[in-house]
């Protein structure tokens, strides 16, 4: 039991100081620190072949595969581009993102597509 001691009232706390400790980040590989220091430096992530797409396609209204092809975009994409609903199929070979609003009719737009 304690007793309270000489200029100390029985409701005399006794504050217990904490080590100041600061969180450590959790042990990581070289590799990875200088791959997550490289990715820092250059701005952030890249963006990934379907933002690459969408922008491409928003860009400039209607693309080609072989536009798409040329900056690194797989073929097999495309249909799954289409089918979550990213990309609209024109016609065989022409693309256009869903964000693009028409100004023309399609069939003009996917003409003018084919001659370039």
């Amino acid at each position: 039991m304690w007793l309270a001691g000489v200029g100390e009232d029985a409701n005399y706390e006794f504050s217990i100081s904490l080590p100041l400790t600061t969180p450590k980040a959790p042990k990581m590989r070289k590799r990875d620190r200088d791959r997550a220091e490289a990715l820092r430096l250059a701005g952030g992530p890249k963006p990934s072949l379907r933002d690459r797409a969408v922008a491409l396609a928003t860009e400039r209204g209607t693309v080609r595969t072989r536009d798409l092809t040329e900056i690194g975009i797989p073929r097999c994409y495309l249909t799954r581009m289409c089918d979550e609903g990213l990309l609209v199929k024109v016609s065989y070979g022409v693309y256009r993102s869903v964000e693009h609003k028409l100004h023309e009719p399609a069939g003009a737009q996917a003409a003018f597509a084919r001659r370039c």
